[in-house]
C-alpha cells in the first residue's frame, strides 16, 4: 500500500514482481500481459516489464482514445468501483494497515462470491 498522492507508475514494477504466485499465470510465473494507461507510457519501464517476461500492453502517450484497451480494463475498473462500494473502504477509517487489508480482503471475497454465484 502507498498514500493517495503516489503515482501508480513509482510501484508498478514492485506490485508485479509480486504478483509469481499460483492463480496468475500459473504456479510460479508472472502474468502474460500488464494493461496500463497513458500514465504508465515509458520506455524504461516498459523495458523492464519485457525482461521479466510479461508482454507490455500500454496505451500511448499523446495518442486519440479508442486504443482498444478499455474492453480489457473495463473488468479491472468495474471491480475497483465494486470493492469501492464498502463504506469502510469509501472513506479510510482505519489508522492501521493490517486492519484495512483485513477489510479489504474481506470486499475482494465478497466481489467474487458475487461474480461467481451470478454465473
Amino acid at each position: 500500500m502507498t498514500a493517495a498522492n503516489v503515482h501508480d507508475v513509482t510501484v508498478m514494477l514492485a506490485v508485479l514482481a509480486a504478483c509469481p504466485l499460483p492463480g496468475y499465470g500459473g504456479p510460479g510465473r508472472p502474468p502474460a500481459r500488464l494493461l496500463g494507461d497513458r500514465g504508465y507510457d515509458s520506455q524504461g519501464h516498459e523495458e523492464i516489464v519485457r525482461w521479466m517476461g510479461v508482454e507490455p500492453a500500454i496505451a500511448p502517450q499523446r495518442t486519440a482514445h479508442g486504443s482498444g484497451l478499455g474492453k480489457e480494463r473495463y473488468v479491472v475498473e468495474r471491480t475497483i468501483a465494486a470493492v469501492h462500494q464498502n463504506r469502510r473502504l469509501k472513506v479510510r477509517y482505519e489508522r492501521r494497515a493490517d486492519i484495512h487489508q483485513a477489510f479489504l480482503t474481506l470486499a475482494c471475497i465478497k466481489v467474487c462470491s458475487y461474480r461467481l454465484l451470478d454465473r
